[in-house]
């Protein structure tokens, strides 16, 4: 039985590998493991402005007020921030960098599905020097116009400041809502429905020239033009498979997204950017609007970014599927030695 239950196990190490994403070259902006032992939720990613190559990310729930700085080239933990002058966080979400040079954390998410009549963003100064430190952050208290959301993707515009989320998929659809123009730390900051967003969404990111906005789900991802404060669809883009699929971002030069995933020693892996997908900065670097991305699985488009949306579903139903099958064959063996 023992040996049994050993080989059942290496199938499933072997179906997962499978099923794993083919793209990806190591180090910098090639993508990064997580090596902190403590990040074991990694729920949100944002390109430091401040430290070219580092990224801001931070557990989902249960962890305390704390933002972790990563080296994008080691995947090294290089400062731990520590907020206070805030309640206790509750099930942070997403983190972005304003223009203001402020880190933005979002305790966003509703695990109840919607029922708590508010939640939280905060907001501290990206330091200068990378060292674990304590910091004051403001806390705003958010609700939305057309009453609570479970929500995990927030984004700070990267010109104008303005902070928007965008709703987890539940009766109704995603949405997109935007806050005021400037959060106030008195009273409520209302985020009002802007438009609809046809999927399941657990992150998102403008590009940092404001000019795209990513939206991702577990096994899937759509880019929008942003104009006029709104977003206009450019089509889905292919995602790495991932085991839980929680965050995004841009790289500092726009030309490719970095997809994140929950659990311990996670890997982030890049996608590079071509044709519309590209921000107008990243066409107009070189006077091309081709491939961004080099070697990098490429985000291509049209029906080439549906194939790869389709592939990973495909292959988390096959997953599914044949470990399914393993259970079962194994539950006839063991009814046979019973």
């Amino acid at each position: 039985m023992r040996s049994l239950l050993c080989a059942a196990g290496a199938a499933g190490i072997l179906l997962f590998a499978a099923a794993g994403p083919v793209s990806a070259d190591d180090g910098g902006d090639d993508g990064f493991t997580i090596g902190d032992g403590r990040i074991t939720e990694s729920s949100g990613l944002a390109a430091s402005r401040a430290h070219p190559g580092v990224y801001w990310t931070h557990n989902d729930s249960d962890d305390g007020p704390y933002v972790y700085a990563v080296d994008g080239r080691t995947g090294r933990t290089v400062a731990t921030v520590t907020l206070r002058g805030i309640g206790d966080p509750r099930d942070v979400e997403a983190v972005s960098v304003g223009p203001d040079g402020n880190v933005y954390v979002g305790d966003i998410g509703d695990n109840l599905g919607g029922s708590w009549n508010h939640v939280w963003i905060y907001r501290f100064p990206e330091p200068k020097e990378l060292r674990d430190q304590t910091v004051t952050a403001a806390q705003f208290t958010v609700e939305y116009d057309a009453g609570p959301r479970d929500a995990e993707a927030m984004m700070v515009h990267p010109k104008t400041g303005r902070v928007y989320i965008a709703s987890k998929k539940k009766s109704g659809g995603a949405a997109l809502y935007e806050g005021p123009e400037r959060l106030s730390a008195r009273g409520t900051n209302t985020f009002r429905r802007v438009a609809g967003i046809d999927q399941w969404v657990t992150d998102g990111a403008f590009s940092p020239d404001g000019t795209r906005l990513l939206l991702r789900g577990y096994f899937g991802a759509e880019m929008y033009r942003w104009e006029g404060g709104r977003p206009k669809d450019l089509g889905s883009v292919g995602v790495p498979l991932q085991m839980q699929g929680e965050s995004v971002t841009f790289t500092p030069d726009g030309r490719t997204l970095l997809f994140g995933s929950e659990g311990r020693g996670s890997r982030v892996q890049p996608v590079g950017l071509s044709g519309d997908r590209l921000p107008e900065s990243a066409k107009g670097s070189d006077g091309k609007s081709g491939t961004g991305g080099g070697d990098k699985e490429d985000a291509a488009d049209g029906p080439q970014g549906d194939a790869g949306k389709n592939r990973n579903v495909l292959l988390a139903a096959a997953t599914f599927g044949a470990a399914t099958v393993l259970v079962l064959a194994l539950r006839r063996v063991f009814r046979r030695r019973g």
